[in-house]
């Protein structure tokens, strides 16, 4: 650095200077070209690295996404670092200011798209754990291996709550739970940006989908979104306040349209809801079709032009992969007059920030010796395997597990050995490209016993029952890997990406495919002990499995060290304190099936059927090879200030004969709420670990706000009133003394 260089190259300016400076330096193409990315790869049309490049020296692009989704142009590692080297060197050495390119990545569970990178559990895996801080510790993990290979804003977390189990992009998810939501979305943050977003190990995180995608109609994703005011506000958007108070960096707008306004191009959402009444600084990147989607898909302007200047002039700052035709309606809107370039400038202002902030202006090359080594390293693969190991929910057990070892054991069905299905999507899409073990090859290596194999089925086709059947009645378990395969979005890799890797038949049917139930059923029918092991990234209906299989363990998506934690826990070498983040329905006709549904009359007749409305496995549920015995619940305080805590203690005693994991699960509901509101939801949780006979006073310190929600015309309120916390089966009540207003 020397003192003749201009400001925006000196690091002894402040960052707002050196922003300030290097703006007033470009041409308003370059201005243009800055909030515009490319892709490289294949995404309707190909883009290869040559023809990135030259787009960069023509159009100034100021992002590019050349790896790390699916279609890239690149996996290997080597050729990942080479690429984005290459492309980094065009935007510094062959422009005319040297700006550095923004290198994005859809990271959802780990680098994924990556060969040979760690791939954690999918989100609701992840919130199985019930453990922000483990998450935390995983999205860091992430941040470290995608910054090792060249990138500096991962297209994550998903803040979405699951509350239509159809929608296809449910796995991304944290459950249904706007309180769980809400902590894993806060924690995955923190744990992709760091302390601060200057560490070389840390990335810019992006909160999605911004604000309610994840319940449109018919659960088909992309379709419009109907949401009261009062739904929006307590169910949807909690996740992104919790996002925002980390301090995420970037926020995506939702491919679909809310109550009749698509988001891309929604003022009232982006900017006065976004940031005038959350609070939000970052800047807001477009879903990948978010801006053409304006006019070829909702068909609310005519084209291209109108599509760019709208999203502009809502809030829109960058358009993450538009390539060249976005950045000549820019030019072309402001020349004409016909979009103001102070909205132009501001966008800008928010990605040379990151920029700057990030070094890259500094240290724009990655070492690709330090990528390899770091991706896929021991500590990550060891942290993705406790991740998987405290996810694992035990939805039934009469007996049959923990195996102990000595049996011969049956293992047969789609999942049981497909590295692909069980990393599930948002992954690389070839086995060769993963690094883990299947459910089959980690049995096989932790029985004592003989190990027999027959896949006996496809995900949607018979292979071979006969042979299946004919085996597992040779064996004294039968363990069958069942659910769904690799999808995105809600499509699998056939319609993706032309390859022939097993699909998902529909969204609207989430019952097992019939090839899948006969394999079970069969087996089942010879007498061998039935264990049910579900790789799935939604809750599947599963009610033939929960009145016939011995045991069901639910896996999710585990990634690639899923495989040793599911034999891990099928032998016992580690205790299933996985716990649902999301109801399982008895049937398509009970949804929406969730915990925290509103009150209402009782329904005519149903007091002569009472558990006809009731859920397969609530929210919550989840068993253990041991007992736990929860005691003496009390509440540090018994009238308390609506922006206050309430102390809720109990204690938790391990009363069986093996080490295990519990999760504290505190709900909290109103006495007499002003508007109808559900009797009760989560408002708390605390995960323990007890060896056998030890006994533990267990506290969970809950913000007294969480007992509250938000009143048209009042904003959030803590309405005066009594308040039950239950645990378990145990209640105790408080008192809030006043009306309190957060807002």
């Amino acid at each position: 650095m020397a003192q003749d260089d201009p400001p925006y190259r000196r690091t002894d300016q402040p960052t707002e200077r050196r922003v300030e400076d290097l703006l007033s330096r470009m041409t308003l193409e370059e201005k243009a070209g800055q909030v515009v990315g490319t892709w490289a790869g294949e995404r309707g049309e190909t883009h290869d690295i040559p023809a990135v490049r030259n787009g960069i020296v023509e159009h100034g692009f100021g992002s590019v996404a050349a790896f790390g989704w699916a279609g890239a142009a690149v996996s290997e590692p080597r050729e990942v670092v080479e690429a984005v080297n290459d492309l980094q060197g065009t935007a510094i050495e062959e422009t005319r200011l040297g700006i550095p390119l923004l290198v994005n990545v859809d990271a959802v569970h780990g680098h994924a798209y990556v060969e040979d990178a760690t791939v954690f559990p999918n989100g609701l895996g992840a919130a199985a754990t019930w453990d922000p801080a483990l998450i935390e510790r995983s999205a860091a993990a992430t941040a470290r291996e995608v910054r090792a290979t060249g990138a500096h804003q991962n297209y994550a977390p998903t803040c979405d709550v699951a509350r239509e189990p159809r929608w296809g992009r449910v796995q991304e998810t944290h459950g249904e739970s706007p309180r769980l939501a809400a902590d894993f979305a806060g924690a995955k943050v923190r744990g992709l940006q760091g302390e601060e977003i200057d560490d070389p190990e840390s990335v810019l995180a992006t909160a999605k989908h911004f604000p309610a995608y994840s319940d449109p109609e018919r659960g088909q994703d992309g379709a419009p979104v109907e949401v009261s005011e009062c739904v929006l506000r307590n169910t949807f958007l909690p996740p992104f306040e919790a996002a925002i108070d980390a301090g995420v960096e970037s926020v995506m707008p939702a491919y679909s349209a809310t109550n009749g306004e698509p988001a891309h191009s929604s003022r009232y959402l982006l900017t006065e809801r976004l940031r005038d009444e959350l609070g939000f600084d970052g800047h807001v990147v477009a879903d990948w079709s978010g801006v053409k989607q304006l006019h070829q898909s909702h068909g609310v302007t005519t084209g291209w032009r109108e599509s760019v200047r709208r999203t502009r002039e809502a809030g829109l700052d960058v358009g993450s992969v538009d390539h060249t035709v976005h950045v000549e309606k820019l030019v072309e809107l402001v020349e004409d007059g016909q979009l103001d370039e102070a909205i132009l400038d501001d966008s800008v202002r928010r990605v040379l920030r990151v920029k700057f902030e990030l070094g890259l202006f500094e240290d724009p090359y990655v070492d690709v010796e330090e990528t390899v080594s770091t991706l896929g390293c021991d500590e990550h693969r060891e942290l993705a395997r406790k991740t998987a190991r405290q996810s694992m929910t035990l939805l039934e057990n009469d007996g049959i597990l923990p195996l102990s070892g000595d049996e011969t054991v049956f293992v047969g069905g789609p999942n049981a050995d497909d590295l692909v299905h069980q990393v599930g999507g948002w992954s690389h899409h070839e086995a060769d490209g993963l690094a883990g073990v299947t459910v089959r090859e980690a049995i096989e290596a932790r029985a004592a016993g003989e190990v027999l194999y027959e896949q006996g089925a496809t995900l949607t086709e018979e292979r071979d029952v006969d042979d299946a059947v004919e085996k597992a009645s040779q064996a004294d378990v039968a363990v069958l890997g069942l659910g769904e395969g690799w999808y995105i979005h809600e499509f699998g890799p056939q319609d993706m990406l032309g390859t022939d890797t097993g699909e998902w038949p529909t969204r609207s049917e989430l019952r097992l495919p019939p090839a899948q139930r006969r394999l079970a059923e069969e087996i089942h029918e010879t007498g061998t002990p039935v264990v049910g092991v579900l790789l799935t990234g939604r809750p599947l209906i599963v009610d033939w499995l929960a009145d016939h299989a011995d045991a069901l363990l639910l896996a999710y998506f585990p990634g690639t060290e899923g495989g040793q934690a599911v034999a891990e826990t099928l032998f016992g070498d580690c205790d299933p304190g996985g716990r649902l983040p999301i109801s399982i329905a008895r049937s398509h006709g009970d949804l929406p099936q969730l915990h925290d549904h509103a009150r209402h009359p009782l329904t005519l007749g149903a007091d002569e059927h009472p558990d006809s409305y009731d859920p397969l496995y609530p929210f919550g549920h989840g068993l253990n090879y041991t007992t736990f015995e929860r005691r003496d619940l009390e509440l540090d305080e018994t009238t308390v200030r609506p922006d206050g805590t309430v102390s809720v203690a109990m204690t938790v005693e391990n009363v069986g004969s093996r080490p295990g994991e519990d999760v504290i699960q505190v709900y909290g509901g109103q006495k007499t709420p002003s508007r109808v509101r559900p009797e009760r939801e989560l408002v708390g949780y605390d995960r323990v670990a007890l060896d056998p006979g030890e006994a533990r006073t267990i506290e969970v310190e809950i913000p007294v706000e969480h007992f509250g929600f938000y009143k048209p015309g009042e904003g959030h309120v803590v309405e005066s009133d009594t308040y039950a916390v239950t645990v378990a089966d145990m209640e105790a009540a408080f008192t809030v003394e006043r009306v309190g207003n957060r807002d």
